[in-house]
């Protein structure tokens, strides 16, 4: 899927939303707790300072069941489950957090939720016997889970979204393949197809985070994602990878990928702002020309290990001089036997001259 850096909170948010998605025990443990219209407290870890905020109860240490979990809920005090889900420790327990951690919560449950989840770092899910929700706290973040039927429908319009922004993203990175071929790009054209790879990746990103939230539901949704994706996360390092700025102090594809993904909204639909992004640009201007070292097609030749793109590129320096290498030329890089050569020539003619007719019939 998608690859995309995430704040350690973010990341432990969907771990905690991954484990109570539908179609996991937990999620049918708090399905219960709601028909039954009974309030919940319940600490998803438990450690040595869990227990030194615990007060009264007992201690089970059983199995986890959705039924003894919706059993124990009827019962006063908090629920202490292992962060596995697997074991039920406590039951009943009076939790007593740290007085001084500011929260802004105001009902007595979402209060001790919030205060024991920043000081446990553990997840705490408060189940609400009078509004009938769910929430969630990890850390500083509060979430509340909706019906799945809501996050389906929001899901299919992003889904609808990211189908039409892959589609234009189709067609400018066919025009760029013909700009290549025809040694005409300019910053402008680069910037375009790295915004678009950009804008779909952000889209996915939504998905998938509601793929995570819709657990079983979302099997067809998470279908649907992973064949528009597919080959996105390649796409990107490869156009970074064909316009690096040369230079000692240069930043590195992964680096100039983390100046992209922390482009504002606004920033990236300006084309300039994603050149800079890139290091493409100081001060020139975005008709500039410029020259592709020809990862992008390189990779697109069928049966091409990477170590060979790379290879290649090092030592013609460039597409154009990829172009008008000869079979002898082509063998002359270590890894190209005849065959190999034959392929590459062969590939490489293919994709020129398809990608001068999409752009010119």
């Amino acid at each position: 899927m998608v690859g995309i850096e995430r704040s350690d909170e973010s990341l432990r948010l969907r771990a905690a939303l991954a484990s109570i998605a539908p179609g996991t025990i937990l999620r049918d443990g708090l399905e219960r707790i709601l028909r039954g219209r009974t309030g919940a407290l319940i600490v998803v870890g438990h450690d040595k300072l869990v227990d030194s905020i615990s007060s009264g109860g007992f201690t089970l240490d059983v199995p986890f069941t959705a039924t003894g979990l919706r059993e124990l809920a009827k019962m006063d005090g908090a629920i202490i489950i292992d962060n596995h889900i697997s074991r039920i420790h406590r039951a009943a327990v009076h939790l007593m957090p740290d007085a001084t951690i500011h929260s802004d919560e105001t009902g007595t449950r979402h209060r001790t939720a919030d205060r024991v989840a920043r000081q446990t770092r553990f997840p705490v899910i408060s189940v609400s016997q009078s509004m009938q929700i769910i929430a969630v706290y990890v850390g500083e973040t509060r979430y509340v889970l909706e019906d799945s039927g809501q996050i389906l429908s929001r899901a299919n319009q992003a889904l609808a979204t990211l189908e039409r922004y892959k589609l234009r993203l189709d067609e400018v990175s066919s025009t760029l393949s013909a700009l290549e071929i025809e040694d005409l790009v300019t910053v402008r054209d680069v910037a375009v197809v790295a915004q678009r790879l950009e804008m779909v990746t952000r889209i996915a990103r939504e998905i998938e985070d509601y793929v995570l939230e819709l657990g079983t539901d979302g099997r067809l949704l998470s279908l649907q994602l992973e064949e528009l994706v597919t080959g996105v996360d390649a796409d990107r390092e490869l156009v970074i990878r064909d316009y690096l700025p040369p230079g000692k102090n240069a930043k590195t594809p992964g680096e100039l990928l983390t100046e992209l993904e922390l482009l504002s909204p606004t920033e990236l639909v300006d084309p300039a702002a994603v050149a800079k992004a890139l290091g493409m640009t100081a001060g020139d201007h975005l008709d500039g020309a410029v020259a592709p070292r020809g990862y992008r097609l390189l990779a697109k030749v069928p049966r091409l290990p990477s170590p060979v793109v790379d290879r290649l590129v090092e030592h013609f320096g460039g597409l154009q001089q990829l172009l008008s290498a000869g079979i002898d030329d082509l063998q002359a890089v270590d890894g190209v036997g005849e065959l190999r050569a034959r392929s590459v020539r062969e590939g490489l003619s293919r994709l020129a001259e398809s990608s001068i007719l999409e752009r010119y019939v």
